[in-house]
């Protein structure tokens, strides 16, 4: 479903985030992307719903190279990604309601359809009760499940993490790793860049680990406080 061939990516005022990275992730597969800061986790995320481009190879999902894709197409591409951010990007002026909703309103449904949809997001990832609430009034988990909910609100069959446990506790952590796995058991493609090898490693699935931009062997002991080291 999402084919990475001989990409590259290389920003103006440093070297190389990603270097020849060739894989293959399966519709309805859960990955967990790893690696230390730095080591291209992010870039990697950001190349499929093409918040920057790669600077050469391909990016094909669903057999469309969406490499060279015309700006006015990107929001169509984005249609089908939903993508959760580290710091939550919540806007601290809306209700819990308004903040999941905002991708169907963006999208232009019918007001009755953003109402229904965003309530049962909210109840799947047990928020509904706060959803005249304002983000400030909640835990950083929820302010993460807020972000859950909204990037799942319209349904789309990608969804990216970036460090969505990197600020919670080893609880908290877990319990949000626990919430995308329900999401990749309904047919959702989840890929999720964390550092935590310990907590991912529970999930037995598949784990691509980066090293200055490369792929690179995983040592399955290591741990966040400890170099990931090769073979």
């Amino acid at each position: 479903m999402i084919l990475f061939r001989n990409i590259s990516k290389r920003y103006p005022t440093a070297r190389e985030a990603l270097s020849e990275i060739s894989l293959e992730i399966d519709r309805g597969e859960l990955v967990f992307i790893t690696g230390r800061s730095g080591a291209g986790k992010s870039t990697l995320l950001k190349l499929i719903p093409l918040i920057v481009r790669p600077s050469r190879g391909q990016l094909l999902i669903d057999n469309k190279n969406i490499t060279n894709l015309k700006r006015r197409q990107i929001p169509w591409l984005r249609r089908n990604i939903g993508i959760i951010f580290q710091d939550h990007q919540l806007l601290h002026d809306r209700s819990v309601l308004d903040n999941v909703a905002l991708p169907m309103v963006i999208a232009g449904n019918p007001h009755r359809e953003i109402k229904r949809r965003t309530r049962a997001a909210l109840d799947k990832v047990g928020l509904l009760s706060k959803e005249n609430s304002y983000p400030i009034a909640l835990s950083g988990g929820e302010q993460q499940r807020v972000g859950i909910a909204r990037a799942v609100v319209h349904r789309p069959p990608i969804l990216l993490a970036d460090e969505p446990t990197g600020n919670l506790d080893p609880q908290l952590s877990e319990d949000i790793m626990k919430l995308l796995y329900m999401f990749h058991q309904v047919g959702v493609t989840v890929i999720i860049a964390s550092h935590d090898i310990d907590l991912i490693s529970r999930f037995n699935r598949r784990i691509i680990c980066l090293d200055k931009g490369r792929l690179a062997p995983l040592e399955q002991k290591a741990s966040a406080d400890k170099p990931l080291r090769n073979h």
